[in-house]
């Protein structure tokens, strides 16, 4: 007999991640089942790299695709289900979890997804113009083609309709708050996933304190929690507000955006190129977006990007700090949260204001691990917790099927969703 499992798909603009998830009981099997990629989608070097049966069989090779954006973007999800059909034929697939960046005022859960659906959450694309089309592309083809499959939508933003209204409201006229301009906040499956391993990490008490998670990777953001729900975070109306990132500036002043346009010369198009494509570690460097490469680097330039990196990082530590009244835990993740120690450390020693006290080899041991990296008189714990997103979609997608009851998982197995 094939084993129930979960299939989630991540899709961006030059990607599409999947992993594949057993069911067993009541839960999912954390470590995948499979897994992969496609990297490089509308550039000369596309690759696939997949692995199976738990990581025992690995494969990796060039790929071709041909043809305009959106035809590439299809072909690769075409290869993605043969891929699984040939080689994982030992599982029948419950459903498809999809990651979706904004899911605007509406969408505060995860949803069994339909084509009405769909709809709405393409009018939310002027608010994440980076990911929203990507990530709603691979559910319209579903959709088209398989109209019977179960797809559920797990939205980034929804993790922080547990906001105050204050944390949300911008102060502009009430009207466009009404419209829907406010502070939706980002990265809400990773800081959920982080959110429920921390009692085991930090304690039960302390993780239902003033906690402050740092997702640090090319894109980048804090968000403060109170009894484990976000009550702040850095990232706003869209996914380049607060902090500085790989290619995306964070918060600047707007009227540097009226001044570029009306006095520099410059069109909107070239600003808003600019401000995502051109600015953050890449453009303060010079050299890369990579903290990898900066932190190797001995250019003055990367040197600087890494400093402007952390004193941004620590003054909206602050902010949040102030908005906690107080703070009990600073928890690192994602890439540069999980690997760049040196970062870890620069940012722990400029808190010591507020207790923070590092210790050096705990932090330089954890890369990629859950642990804690405080020295024993640090008044805040400091650790590291690594984020995975793809299971907590998977855990959304099981939740969506165990609330529809079980008559819905016998009803609709897409045995055949491999074919």
């Amino acid at each position: 007999m094939r084993r129930p499992a979960l299939l989630t798909l991540n899709a961006g603009s030059s990607s599409v991640k999947f992993s594949l998830f057993l069911v067993e009981g009541d839960s999912i099997v954390e470590t995948p089942h499979a897994w992969g990629q496609i990297d490089g989608i509308g550039t000369e070097r596309p690759r696939w790299r997949a692995a199976t049966q738990g990581g025992l069989q690995r494969e990796e090779a060039a790929l071709t695709l041909s043809g305009e954006l959106e035809q590439q973007h299809q072909d690769a999800f075409t290869h993605l289900v043969d891929w699984l059909r040939s080689h994982v034929d030992d599982v029948k697939i419950l459903a498809t979890g999809h990651r979706i960046v904004h899911g605007g005022a509406r969408f505060r859960e995860p949803v069994r997804l339909t084509p009405e659906m769909v709809a709405e959450l393409e009018r939310l694309v002027p608010l994440a113009p980076l990911h929203q089309p990507h990530n709603l592309r691979p559910i319209k083809r579903m959709l088209e083609r398989r109209p019977g499959w179960t797809q559920v939508g797990c939205f980034d933003t929804a993790f922080h309709t547990t906001q105050p209204w204050f944390a949300q409201m911008f102060p502009l006229p009430r009207r466009l708050f009404d419209e829907g301009i406010r502070r939706y906040g980002f990265h809400g499956l990773s800081y959920d996933y982080v959110s429920r391993r921390l009692p085991e990490v930090l304690g039960p008490q302390r993780a239902q304190g003033r906690v402050i998670i740092a997702h640090l990777g090319n894109g980048a953001s804090l968000c403060a929690l109170r009894e484990g729900k976000s009550v702040a975070t850095t990232m706003g109306f869209t996914t380049i507000d607060g902090l500085m990132m790989g290619t995306r500036s964070g918060s600047i002043d707007p009227g540097l955006v009226l001044h570029l346009i009306e006095y520099g010369g410059m069109s909107l198009a070239q600003v808003d190129h600019m401000l995502y494509k051109e600015s953050g570690l890449l453009g303060v460097s010079g050299i890369s977006q990579d903290m990898r490469a900066l932190l190797a680097s001995d250019d003055p330039h990367a040197k600087e990007a890494v400093e402007l990196f952390c004193y941004r990082l620590v003054r909206e530590i602050g902010s949040l700090a102030a908005a906690l009244g107080g703070l009990d835990a600073l928890v690192f993740t994602a890439g540069i949260g999980e690997h760049a120690a040196p970062v870890r450390a620069r940012v722990a020693e400029q808190l010591g204001w507020l207790g923070a006290v590092l210790d050096p080899q705990a932090n330089e041991r954890t890369a990629g691990a859950a642990g804690r990296i405080d020295a024993p008189d640090s008044r805040v714990a400091l650790a590291v917790v690594p984020t995975n997103e793809e299971a907590m979609i998977a855990y959304y997608t099981l939740e969506v099927l165990r609330r529809e009851g079980s008559a819905t998982i016998a009803a609709n197995p897409p045995a055949n969703a491999n074919r």
